[in-house]
């Protein structure tokens, strides 16, 4: 038996019901957000929600093969889901972070290509130590011939396995991962920090200059913190390891949209209610 037989198999189906209430949870949040900040908050809100869901749908592109793809028993990259995500969308972050003042479109597209390129030249990598450090090739065990290329996998793929390696389809998702998950935290980042400094110089009685370090700390601690909210959450929907695109495990991605979405507006809520309660009348 190898390292990898015992499949998880929890939360292979779609559970309407469950799908539904997430869809009434995301829709009173707004509505909440609406009452308490209808302008500039709900814009916000929307953005985070978009920046949550890019994070979510891009991190089932990840090739991620745990402990067994470090034994050379599965494809992918040896680590977990949830921590292989949040390095290329930190990546992406901070990538999109020094753009910000360039604009909206340009930090989000600056932070898509940071967190690709951090997942390019980590599975480069990779696959220079499966082959040339355990002398391994890259095989996909879940599909007979790569989407991409066309190359047959079943005479690289070791007996007991799963296969190894990174084939060509897992590398492009990975970069197609790592742009998603960049741009998305980017986009959260870039909201939270329109409404901190649109908000800040009146609630804190002082100039945009003066708040400014105070915005981006704040913005950079609450996008980090909901780009490894949604990346965890997403590991428990793919539950284990995932090859890319082509594994039977990216169907759920529906799911995991929906989960994104509501866990980011909830605490996406809690970021605007910040600057928002102090403000209210009693």
């Amino acid at each position: 038996m190898s390292a990898v037989a015992a499949k998880p198999q929890a939360g292979g189906a779609m559970n309407p019901t469950a799908m539904a209430v997430g869809v009434v949870l995301l829709i009173i949040i707004l509505g909440a957000c609406w009452v308490v900040s209808p302008n500039l908050g709900l814009m916000a809100l929307i953005g985070i929600i978009i920046g949550g869901v890019l994070i979510g749908f891009g991190t089932h592109f990840v090739p991620v093969g745990g402990a067994p793809a470090a034994m050379g028993q599965a494809p992918g990259i040896a680590t977990g889901v949830a921590m292989l995500a949040a390095g290329a969308g930190l990546a992406g972050l901070f990538g999109g972070a020094w753009a910000a003042e360039q604009g909206m479109v340009v930090a989000v597209v600056t932070g898509g290509i940071g967190g690709g390129l951090m997942m390019a030249i980590t599975c480069l990598m990779v696959n220079f130590v499966y082959v040339f450090g355990m002398g391994i090739p890259a095989a996909s065990g879940k599909v007979l011939h790569d989407p991409i290329t066309g190359d047959s996998q079943a005479e690289y793929k070791s007996q007991g396995t799963e296969g190894h390696g990174l084939p060509f389809v897992s590398f492009v998702g990975g970069v197609i991962g790592g742009i998603l998950g960049g741009a998305g935290g980017t986009l959260i980042y870039l909201e939270l920090l329109g409404l901190y400094k649109a908000t800040f110089p009146t609630l804190m009685h002082a100039t945009a200059a003066q708040i400014l370090p105070v915005a981006v700390s704040i913005a950079g601690m609450f996008a980090v913190a909901m780009f490894l909210v949604n990346a965890v959450l997403t590991a428990y929907n793919i539950t284990g390891t995932i090859e890319g695109p082509h594994d039977p495990k990216f169907k759920r991605w529906p799911r995991a949209i929906v989960a994104s979405a509501v866990a980011s507006a909830l605490c996406g809520l809690v970021a605007i209610l910040i600057v928002v309660l102090p403000t209210m009348p009693m």
